[in-house]
């Protein structure tokens, strides 16, 4: 009995040392380290901000959202960046229609109307260009173009002021006398009391009435012309024709001085008031 009881003492403890020796054993958590493969990083291993490692990552990844992130179509003005294929474009468009009014404004009509031409191929809505063509188209004389540009260019804008009065000034020099006075009676019935073709519209009104001798309604119109523009002497003296020929003697040789006090040369003035001075003894 006495050796059982010491067997299974000894037995006991050699069970007890065996268990813990087991417990101390560090078991590994990942199953695939104890088979030999590598772990990978951890996802949530995040570099700290202030790590110049972490700005570059940062700065990486705006440039990555900047190049695939959807861009607004804006009209070409506004893009804030362009490319030099489209800067090389764009600018000479823009400079375009200045040019034109430049040259027009230097008396370089056929450079203007080449321009302007040119501009109405890449864009034929382009309603400026068809105004600056038409101004300078007349002022060469080249009226029947002039005329039917300036209907192409009211097919565009048919309430433009300025197509209509070149359009009328056109037919004016072609002849065409009620087709002419249709157009400024647009004109002056439509602009502002401060338009800068009003004086010129009526004055060509005026001289319409003189061709069709219908002078009262040409005094009506040339007395409107001077006091639009009372520095021109030709008009004045237009005004005191269309007077003699009324009969308003008297009217017409105050207009004949008025132009001779702007123009003491004009010939046309001193004969008209010879004329009227002559009837009036």
């Amino acid at each position: 009995m006495k050796v059982f009881r010491q067997l299974l003492f000894w037995g006991v403890l050699f069970v007890g040392i065996a268990f813990a020796q087991e417990q101390e054993t560090v078991v590994p958590e990942n199953p695939a380290t104890a088979t030999g493969q590598i772990q990978a990083e951890p996802v949530t291993d995040i570099v700290p901000p202030s790590s110049p490692q972490a700005t570059q990552s940062a700065a990486v990844l705006q440039e990555s959202e900047r190049q695939e992130a959807p861009h607004p179509q804006l009209p070409v003005q506004e893009t804030p960046r362009q490319s030099p294929v489209t800067r090389t474009q764009t600018a000479p468009q823009r400079r375009q229609q200045q040019d034109a009014l430049v040259l027009y404004q230097n008396g370089n009509y056929p450079e203007a109307i080449s321009v302007c031409e040119s501009e109405l191929r890449q864009d034929p809505t382009r309603v400026e260009s068809y105004v600056v063509l038409c101004w300078s188209l007349v002022r060469n004389r080249q009226y029947a173009e002039a005329e039917q540009r300036a209907a192409d260019g009211l097919k565009v804008s048919p309430y433009d002021l300025r197509l209509i009065e070149i359009f009328g000034e056109a037919k004016y020099y072609l002849g065409k006398n009620n087709g002419a006075l249709e157009q400024f009676q647009r004109y002056v019935a439509s602009v502002p009391e401060s338009g800068s073709r009003v004086g010129a519209a009526y004055y060509f009104m005026g001289e319409i009435y003189i061709r069709q001798a219908r002078y009262q309604h040409a005094d009506i119109s040339l007395s409107a012309a001077v006091k639009k523009e009372p520095l021109l002497d030709a008009w004045w003296t237009r005004l005191g024709y269309a007077r003699e020929m009324a009969g308003n003697y008297y009217e017409s040789l105050a207009a004949y001085d008025e132009a001779l006090l702007l123009n003491a040369a004009s010939a046309d003035a001193r004969n008209g008031k010879n004329r009227i001075t002559s009837r009036l003894q």
